[in-house]
């Protein structure tokens, strides 16, 4: 997009953490404008950025076509919030964890990635003929899904995700997205 701005990194769970000063709801990422407003929640932030330079489009004007894009974001959300609860619920204490928990977030987790993979097909972008939001919530999902559950073998299971991954991660703008080691 073009967009000058400063990157900050701030660990919500840091005793430190400044994030209550940025977003009363303790998450990341928080946007601060010029004017002092923050933006939080990536839904907002995306909507927001898109709209403020005309210059490469992730979220489409046309009403089906931008559903069709926000249904991917929405997918791409669901499995992370699934894999998130599974790590919450692992770090708590061995005889705390709920086994029955556990194995339903990773069903979710399981049956989105297949539906991205149905969904996708042979095509070369999660949602029409470019690059999108879909395709960046899609990565994204996957880029971390691979950091912190390195035993799950979606590229080998899904060789059409594992070809968009490899596409995505090539685009610079990609690569500040997903989690390093």
């Amino acid at each position: 997009k073009k967009i000058d701005y400063e990157y900050l990194a701030n660990d919500p769970w840091a005793a430190q953490s400044s994030i209550w000063d940025e977003n009363p709801l303790a998450q990341v990422p928080v946007l601060l404008l010029e004017d002092g407003t923050r933006v939080f929640d990536s839904r907002v932030i995306v909507e927001f950025l898109d709209n403020a330079s005309p210059r490469a489009k992730l979220i489409p004007a046309d009403n089906r076509d931008r559903m069709e894009v926000r249904r991917w974001e929405a997918l791409a959300d669901g499995v992370l919030d699934a894999g998130v609860l599974v790590r919450r619920e692992r770090a708590r204490k061995k005889k705390e964890q709920s086994a029955d928990w556990i194995e339903r977030q990773l069903k979710k987790v399981d049956a989105g990635i297949k539906l991205m993979s149905r969904e996708l097909g042979e095509n070369a972008w999660c949602a029409g003929t470019a690059y999108t939001l879909a395709d960046i919530a899609i990565g994204s999902c996957l880029g971390w899904l691979t950091f912190r559950f390195p035993e799950n073998t979606w590229r080998d299971t899904y060789p059409n995700l594992a070809k968009l991954m490899a596409k995505l991660e090539e685009r610079p703008s990609f690569q500040d997205t997903v989690p390093k080691g």
